[in-house]
């Protein structure tokens, strides 16, 4: 079945870097564009950032473009957030997403505190 495992998420001071892992299994990664979403304290989930099938072309939400950078390992299967000069409105958990056969496949999330 479908699964993805995040990780990488952690506790980090204002202006400060962290890196995301996505580990996915279960379907054809290659052919599918994935995505990070993220859900802080009582809002909604929000697109962050997607990627496309090789990594050909990217998409990042307003407030993390340049900042943020996702990428992708087609062969090992794993997909990255690099998120540097984090803020505290950063904090909230992090999901990778992917939808294929008109379905929203979730991982279960890994959290993300930026605080001093």
């Amino acid at each position: 079945q479908v699964q993805f495992v995040e990780s990488g998420g952690g506790l980090v001071q204002p202006g400060g870097s962290l890196r995301l892992s996505c580990a996915a299994s279960g379907f054809a990664f290659s052919s599918y564009e994935l995505s990070w979403y993220r859900q802080a304290p009582g809002k909604e989930r929000e697109f962050v950032a997607s990627i496309s099938p090789g990594g050909r072309s990217t998409n990042y939400a307003d407030s993390v473009k340049g900042r943020f950078t996702i990428f992708r390992d087609d062969v090992k299967q794993w997909m990255h957030l690099q998120m540097n000069s984090l803020k505290p409105e950063d904090t909230a958990v992090y999901y990778c997403h992917a939808r294929f056969a008109a379905n929203d496949y979730w991982g279960q999330g890994t959290q993300v505190i930026v605080s001093s």
